[in-house]
């Protein structure tokens, strides 16, 4: 049975959660800490979450896990058969993860964890925000889904993604930088979703079992 590991938190590990409930795979779930111990390292070089645990030994990195469960699960594909359209998904997830969520994330410690980030991050990531949300409203095409008129695995990557660039934005600097293009609207509607709905109700959950876990 394939194992996700790590915690409903995490929005990586929710883009695979959200791609395997999509899909229809049987997997089990283990709840994972980042505690960077040696048994997590053994498992996850890194000590990062989401792993899989496979038959044939573990995989780490999120796009990866994708990708892997695309090739050994077949069925309902989130991934269309021409190469063109399926590089364009992959450049969606690719640009999302690099030059929008990654650049948002150094100011996740003070939008939402009560921690502080330097003026100095606020203004590069801000800078490179604006840049980058103005650059993907060029490819994304929301038509009604992110890459087109079919949900792939670009999908599951945006609903977990943007939401969190929107609001660690509009919470730093009272600046929505995806505040032009449709995303409430889309989050809305994918977020109907059942497949959805469940990774959303596990997150919050996982939510409050993180509050208790931190006193």
């Amino acid at each position: 049975m394939l194992k996700l590991c790590g915690f409903a938190v995490s929005n990586y590990y929710n883009k695979v959660k959200f791609a395997l409930l999509e899909k229809g795979v049987a997997f089990e779930e283990e709840l994972v800490w980042t505690d960077r111990s040696p048994e997590l390292i053994r498992r996850s070089p890194l000590g990062k979450v989401p792993f899989f645990e496979t038959e044939q030994g573990t995989l780490c990195e999120s796009q990866v896990m994708m990708e892997y469960i695309e090739a050994a699960y077949p069925e309902k594909p989130l991934l269309p058969a021409d190469p063109f359209a399926a590089a364009k998904v992959r450049e969606l997830i690719t640009f999302m993860e690099l030059h929008l969520e990654l650049v948002a994330r150094e100011l996740y410690p003070e939008a939402f964890f009560g921690g502080k980030v330097s003026d100095e991050v606020k203004e590069r990531a801000q800078k490179l925000l604006r840049r980058n949300a103005e650059a993907f409203g060029r490819l994304a095409k929301f038509s009604p889904y992110v890459a087109g008129d079919s949900f792939t695995m670009a999908d599951c990557a945006a609903l977990v993604h943007l939401p969190l660039v929107g609001m660690a934005s509009k919470i730093i600097y009272g600046e929505d930088v995806l505040a032009a293009l449709p995303v409430r609207e889309y989050a809305k509607m994918i977020g109907e979703r059942p497949a959805a709905q469940k990774v959303n109700a596990d997150r919050k959950a996982n939510q409050e079992l993180m509050k208790t876990r931190g006193k």
